[in-house]
């Protein structure tokens, strides 16, 4: 065995380069501007309870779509992420190919909203934000874009709202929630959720991020902050890192009544796949979903695996299908360059085709 030879001239160099870096890092991140939530410039044109219903500066460089696109985002986690920063914002690749962008922000919920149901939110909220935008527009359809937890709510809402939608895409959206490598699911599947909810009433977001991070924790809780050192060195990876921390740990609480039916009928027993999910007075029923349904996946995405999300080609009844899958991870497919140039302008060709002019 050959010893490990350690010179000390050595070893005072690397402190010392070390400690100028981390001098130079304190530096940078002390003079680092506040990170805004969300770049592209929008104006609040409805609001209800704790939601607010935004509308995005259309672009007056391309060719409007005469249909707008409602965003509805998952209840974990913040939807400025579809607007992180001006060259990462699938929002502002949106606009650029010609959609007319509306978000829905649900805002933070607090105790006064523990008993807020699925039905409250996808029969209450998403149908109100839907019928403000087909007013405003005169227009009798709309096309959805829903992303994640959203887009198995817009899904839902699909299937009971026919009449209402032009196109549906989905984004790294989960039907089968029992595919063998589904990790967060394993877990779900055995947790006594009333007993949770009775106990805890809104599920704090601290745990469900803890959760999701523990998923991957080396990756997610260790090697990034031991590479940090590296990234202050550089102000725009600073500020790149700054933002992604910010809304990672930007985590609302989750109304309780809400949170119990998401886990218990679709984690726990597989509503969407095996039939019986019903929401409010309304069974859902994914072969009601007859309009053009573009579903977007990523390949190596953790948290929904892409069998989770193709399973949807099998439900639904639309004859237009299609499917895009993204090289990448679940958050990789709304803020990296390669995203940057495929999802957004497929997304924008894909409507453009369907679109009646």
């Amino acid at each position: 065995m050959i010893p490990i030879q350690i010179r000390p001239d050595q070893v005072m160099d690397e402190i010392s380069t070390f400690q100028k870096k981390l001098t130079t890092g304190l530096q940078n991140l002390a003079d680092a501007d506040d990170i805004p939530s969300g770049v592209t410039p929008k104006e609040a044109v409805y609001r209800e309870d704790k939601l607010t219903l935004y509308r995005f500066q259309p672009s007056t460089s391309a060719v409007q779509n005469p249909v707008p696109v409602l965003i509805v985002y998952a209840l974990v986690n913040r939807p400025y992420m579809t607007d992180l920063q001006e060259n990462r914002s699938t929002v502002q690749g949106l606009l650029d190919a010609g959609m007319d962008v509306y978000l829905i922000d649900w805002g933070y919920p607090d105790r006064a909203d523990r008993f807020l149901t699925m039905d409250d939110y996808i029969n209450g909220y998403v149908d109100r934000c839907v019928d403000e935008i087909r007013w405003r527009h005169g227009v009798d359809k709309v096309n959805l874009l829903g992303i994640c937890q959203g887009g198995t709510f817009s899904l839902c809402y699909s299937a009971m709202n026919p009449e209402k939608v032009q196109n549906l895409i989905t984004m790294v959206t989960p039907v089968d929630f029992h595919t063998p490598d589904n990790i967060l699911s394993h877990w779900v599947k055995h947790v006594d959720v009333d007993t949770l909810v009775d106990t805890m009433g809104n599920i704090p977001g601290e745990l469900l991020n803890w959760t999701f991070l523990n998923l991957k924790p080396y990756q997610l809780m260790g090697q990034k902050y031991l590479d940090m050192v590296e990234v202050l060195q550089d102000k725009d990876k600073l500020d790149n890192f700054l933002r992604m921390e910010k809304w990672i740990f930007d985590s609302p609480d989750q109304a309780g009544e809400t949170y119990r039916q998401f886990i218990k009928d679709f984690y726990q027993q597989n509503k969407l796949m095996n039939g019986g999910l019903h929401i409010g007075d309304h069974e859902v029923d994914l072969s009601n979903v007859t309009m053009p349904v573009l579903n977007i996946f990523a390949e190596q995405d953790h948290l929904v695996p892409p069998d989770a999300s193709k399973a949807m080609g099998k439900k639904l009844g639309t004859k237009d299908y299609t499917e895009l899958s993204f090289p990448g991870g679940h958050i990789g497919i709304y803020v990296s360059g390669k995203a940057q140039k495929m999802v957004p302008p497929a997304i924008g060709k894909w409507v453009n085709e369907r679109t009646e002019k």
